[in-house]
C-alpha cells in the first residue's frame, strides 16, 4: 500500500497526490519507488496521468534529509532521473496540476508532464546548486525546450524562480485558475484528451518524442497503422455524416 501518494483510478484517468506534507511534499527514496509503481500500471494500461500536492505544495523537492547521505554510486544510478524519465515516456499524456511551490526535484517532475496548469500561488525553480548539486533529473535540458535557453539558464545558474504569471508568460504553464478551481481544470483538460481516439493520441506522442532525423518516417509507420484501424473509420465516418447533415 502507499505511504507517500494517494491514487486514484478512474476509467480513462488516475490521479496521483503527492502526499507527505508533514515535509512539503519533499521527494524521497519511496516516492519515487511508489511513483514506479504507477508507471508500470499505466505502461502495461495505458491511461492519462494527473499529478497534484497537497496543502498547497505541489512538491518542495529531493528530501535532504536523504540526499545528503547519498554518494556518488547513488548519482550515477539516476534514481530521481530514471523516474522523470519514465513519467516523461508514458504511453498517455501527463497533466501536472500545480498549486504552491515545485521546486527542484518537485519542479523537474512538472517539467517531465506534458502538459502543465497552476495556480496564482504556483512557483517553480531549481535552487540545486545553492546545495552543491546540479538540478540532475532533467532540468538542464527540459527546462530550455519549455521556457528557452535564456531564462533556463536564469533559472539554474542564478536561482531565479518563476511565479505563476511569469511560468504562464514563458509557456511554462498552459493556465493559471484558482487553487479551488485546480482540479477542475486538470480534469476537463484530461476529458478534453479523453474524448479523442486514444491510439491517436498515443501515437501522436510517440511521434512527438521521436528525435528530428526519425522524422518523417515515424510519423508515416505511424499514420500507416492508423489508417487501418476501425475507430478511424468509424469518426471519419461520423464526421462525414455530421457534415451531411449541417448540408442539408
Amino acid at each position: 500500500m502507499a505511504e507517500s501518494i494517494r491514487v486514484e483510478r478512474r476509467d480513462d484517468r488516475v490521479v496521483v497526490t503527492l502526499d507527505r506534507p508533514q515535509v512539503r511534499n519533499a521527494i524521497d527514496r519511496r516516492m519515487v519507488d511508489e511513483l514506479h509503481e504507477v508507471c508500470a500500471e499505466l505502461e502495461r494500461d495505458p491511461k492519462i496521468l494527473i499529478i497534484t500536492g497537497t496543502d498547497g505544495v505541489f512538491a518542495s523537492g529531493a528530501d535532504i534529509a536523504e540526499m545528503i547521505e547519498r554518494t556518488a554510486e547513488d548519482a550515477l544510478a539516476g534514481i530521481n532521473m530514471n523516474l522523470t524519465i519514465r513519467v516523461a515516456r508514458l504511453p498517455m499524456p501527463v497533466i501536472a496540476a500545480v498549486d504552491g511551490y515545485a521546486l527542484g526535484g518537485g519542479a523537474e517532475l512538472a517539467y517531465a508532464a506534458d502538459l502543465r496548469i497552476g495556480t496564482p500561488r504556483a512557483v517553480f525553480g531549481n535552487p540545486e546548486t545553492g546545495l552543491g548539486i546540479i538540478a540532475a533529473a532533467g532540468a538542464t535540458w527540459r527546462l530550455k525546450e519549455l521556457v528557452g535557453e535564456p531564462m533556463a539558464k536564469q533559472v539554474l545558474f542564478a536561482g531565479r524562480r518563476l511565479n505563476a504569471e511569469e511560468a504562464l508568460r514563458w509557456g511554462l504553464l498552459g493556465e493559471v485558475v484558482e487553487p479551488d478551481e485546480l482540479m477542475p481544470a486538470a480534469h476537463r483538460l484530461a476529458d478534453r484528451i479523453a474524448a479523442l481516439d486514444a491510439a491517436a493520441t498515443r501515437a501522436t506522442k510517440a511521434v512527438f518524442a521521436a528525435p528530428r532525423d526519425e522524422h518523417p518516417r515515424v510519423d508515416l509507420e505511424a499514420q500507416a497503422v492508423l489508417f487501418e484501424s476501425p475507430e478511424k473509420r468509424r469518426r471519419m465516418a461520423e464526421f462525414l455524416e455530421r457534415r451531411a447533415r449541417r448540408a442539408r
